[in-house]
């Protein structure tokens, strides 16, 4: 199977990512928080090698490289290990209505 779309697969099948909102771009595979645009940029990413390797950085772009491994599984643990806590599922709405709700929820 071609390596991305093993990734997709095997994040498919990991229930606490199922509940997050899955987007794509440059053979990465994100998850947000929220499910419209502009989308949260606090979960890890997973992206996929030439050589059919997988990386797994972030939460940002500027953040350094968290590991490099041949196995999706092992990618996905990765995120699933490094998520935010209280993480899903998804908020119906944006990044800042997201932000907007949990420093509302926080208050009380």
């Amino acid at each position: 199977m071609e390596p991305f779309a093993e990734l997709v697969r095997v994040a498919r099948a990991e229930p606490i990512l199922r509940q997050l909102l899955p987007w794509t771009g440059m053979w990465e595979l994100h998850f947000s928080r929220c499910t419209e645009m502009r989308y949260t940029w606090d979960v890890p990413y997973i992206g996929t090698l030439r050589n059919g390797r997988y990386y797994v950085e972030g939460p940002h772009r500027s953040s350094p490289r968290i590991a490099e491994t041949d196995s999706a599984r092992a990618a996905v643990a990765m995120v699933v290990d490094r998520l935010p806590p209280g993480c899903g599922p998804a908020f119906i709405g944006d990044a800042e209505e997201l932000a907007a709700f949990e420093e509302a929820r926080g208050r009380r």
